[in-house]
């Protein structure tokens, strides 16, 4: 699997393609059918680039903290375990991937007045395209007017790093405690506690200070150097507060035992795989399990008390298994992502027999990273280097008698392709090679990417995740 990220040149645009789905409140004015862009089959002509339609967002925006990242982490903070009212704000870290090795540094990010809208349901008179277009069109102006006046505001600390940083992941019991994983081969784990309130005193409506952009100085809290070769795979345990796993090209498995006031990393490394392991998952209910991923095709369940071989392997791709994601809602459900663009969910009940819930070539490039929604069991997100960004809800199955009825409705506006599975909610774009996505899991809809070109913050108008209050719902989708 491509790891690197190479420097992007800007492009001088001399005209603008734009593209975008066909809304419902807006009736047909071309005579014949429009044609839709096909994610990942069409291809932008020289100068061209996509522009995204304001409908298909509850709020959109791009961020970047100088070098691009490869990996980063939202960190968990006190504002609130879940809300829905903008403005938001949100913290995180991320690490960079500077040309030269002596420049990467940790970014402590804090990104506030987040400010976007929830879009009421589009009455039944829209649909039936008996409205006053002007109208619409001058509504639709004012919105874009108050989007673009209402800016977020980033403030950004830096620590210096050694080396690129191949993956960050931040601990969710103390979330000020962070772990990197190094192209120089180290594992360190870091207190960022002291950015991190000295971000959360920073005024939201201020602009960032020039004291941002100095690079600190401050030494990890612990260092591990026994692993043979760099990796990626790390992951902190969600039950057991400081208990963590990293995970190197060269097939082995190092655990990381907390101790008052260090880690002591075993020595002696879990070894089942016969290639580079590359994503690794605690179990959300079992305190002692885990699963890995590899380059061999395999994923592979581990229990810590019982030996350093897997207790389950399986084939689970003909390819590179990228990432992996472990339901935390729905604990027997696993997802996994492929070199080869594909990706899958098992049922871990049924692991040795046929555990295939759903498998799915949409993508056309390997996918990159692969997370299940912290707020709804069905919904998962998946990033590729096919330049997409997709949300699918593995509850919903194809319904023919509706189909045909939208398609009757919408064949004078656009010839929509005929093989997008059911499941797929949204497609994202306008970022390249993207590596990495999050959803923030006090914010419900809201999902954080990382790409060559930078950050996005996005929270698409279709995912109005269901929030604790309306139980009936929460619960159906926990049982689908």
């Amino acid at each position: 699997m491509g790891r690197t990220i190479k420097k992007a040149k800007k492009a001088k645009s001399k005209k603008t393609k734009k593209v975008e789905a066909p809304s419902s409140s807006k009736p047909a004015v071309a005579p014949g059918p429009a044609k839709v862009w096909q994610p990942g089959v069409d291809t932008l002509e020289d100068g061209e680039e996509l522009q995204f339609d304001p409908e298909a967002y509850n709020y959109l925006r791009g961020f970047d903290i100088g070098w691009s990242c490869l990996s980063f982490d939202v960190v968990r903070d006190q504002l609130g375990l879940v809300r829905s009212e903008f403005p938001h704000t949100l913290y995180g870290v991320a690490g960079t991937q500077a040309e030269k090795a002596s420049s990467n540094y940790i970014g402590i990010f804090k990104l506030s007045n987040i400010s976007g809208k929830k879009r009421e349901p589009i009455p039944a008179s829209t649909v039936d395209g008996d409205t006053d277009v002007d109208s619409d069109s001058s509504s639709d102006e004012e919105d874009e007017e108050i989007n673009e006046d209402t800016k977020p505001i980033l403030h950004l600390k830096k620590v210096a790093h050694a080396g690129c940083v191949n993956r960050i992941r931040s601990m969710t019991q103390k979330p000020h405690l962070c772990a990197t994983w190094g192209d120089t081969g180290h594992v360190q784990v870091w207190d960022l506690s002291s950015f991190l309130n000295s971000l959360a005193e920073a005024e939201s409506g201020a602009p960032a200070p020039k004291e941002d952009d100095i690079i600190h100085k401050h030494l990890p809290l612990k260092v591990f150097s026994g692993h043979k070769d760099e990796g990626y795979a790390i992951d902190w345990s969600p039950l057991v507060t400081g208990r963590l796993v990293s995970g190197d090209c060269n097939k082995c498995i190092h655990l990381w035992g907390p101790t008052p006031n260090s880690w002591n990393v075993d020595a002696n490394p879990f070894v089942g795989h016969t290639a580079s392991v590359e994503d690794l998952q605690w179990s959300p209910t079992e305190a002692d399990v885990f699963a890995s991923c590899s380059v061999d095709g395999t994923i592979a369940i581990w229990d810590i008390r019982t030996g350093k071989k897997p207790c389950i392997s399986i084939k689970a791709h003909k390819a590179d298994v990228n990432v992996i994601s472990w339901n935390r809602l729905a604990s027997s459900m696993i997802a996994s992502g492929c070199d080869d663009g594909s990706f899958s969910v098992r049922d871990l009940r049924s692991i040795q027999e046929d555990s295939l819930v759903a498998h799915f070539e949409y993508h056309k490039k390997a996918v990159t990273s692969i997370e299940w929604s912290p707020h709804e069991a069905a919904s998962l997100a998946v990033t590729s280097e096919d330049h997409q960004l997709t949300i699918w809800d593995l509850s919903l199955e194809r319904d023919a008698e509706e189909e045909a009825e939208f398609r009757a409705k919408m064949k004078e506006q656009a010839n929509a392709p005929e093989d997008l599975p059911p499941q797929l909610l949204f497609v994202h774009q306008g970022q390249k090679d993207l590596k990495e996505l999050h959803w923030h899991p006090q914010i419900p809809s809201m999902i954080i990417s990382t790409a060559i070109d930078g950050f996005n913050v996005l929270m698409p108008s279709n995912i109005d995740t269901t929030i604790p209050g309306n139980t009936d719902a929460t619960m159906a989708s926990a049982e689908s």
